[in-house]
């Protein structure tokens, strides 16, 4: 007798799913004080509610103050928060729903050293010399505005300008 596997199964570790906690840090969802949460809910040993899972706790908390009528300075601390984080997290879900628990990406939103201004700079020296690197773009915008930024950032910064029909002003 012979043992057959079937077609689907894949042996290949590299292609194993991710495990939750995995998943949940790269999406900045990991809870990094699953200690602190001391809720009955996640410390009965029910596999349902999993206080690695920052979105799940902060809307247990909301949860718990709405529909069960527990003070927020109770609520709060039981599932590891302050009364300041319970508000945050509570005008978030007012403003976005469920989106507005899980955690934005940490660190600026944009290029924010390269304004308008800057590049407007960028864009009018390049059409002056158009064979300048962003490495010497870079330099020029740290002498004109004393600034330091990366050759790559300039790179982004003018590709999106252009990318979007920006012009220079």
């Amino acid at each position: 007798m012979w043992l057959t596997l079937p077609r689907r199964l894949n042996l290949n570790p590299a292609s194993r799913p991710e495990s939750k906690a995995a998943v949940l840090r790269r999406h900045h969802a990991l809870n990094v004080r699953p200690e602190n949460v001391s809720d009955p809910a996640f410390t009965s040993g029910n596999p349902f509610f999993d206080s690695d899972d920052l979105v799940q706790v902060k809307y247990e908390m909301l949860r718990r103050v709405r529909a069960e009528g527990e003070s927020v300075t109770r609520a709060a601390t039981s599932f590891g928060f302050s009364r300041p984080s319970y508000y945050e997290t509570h005008a978030a879900f007012q403003t976005a729903g469920l989106p507005g628990l899980v955690p934005q990406r940490p660190g600026p939103r944009r290029a924010h050293k390269l304004s308008d201004e800057v590049l407007d700079f960028l864009t009018s020296t390049l059409a002056e010399d158009n064979f300048l690197n962003s490495a010497r773009l870079a330099q020029l915008v740290g002498e004109r505005f004393g600034i330091t930024v990366h050759p790559r950032s300039v790179e982004r910064a003018l590709g999106r300008r252009k990318k979007g029909g920006l012009s220079a002003k």
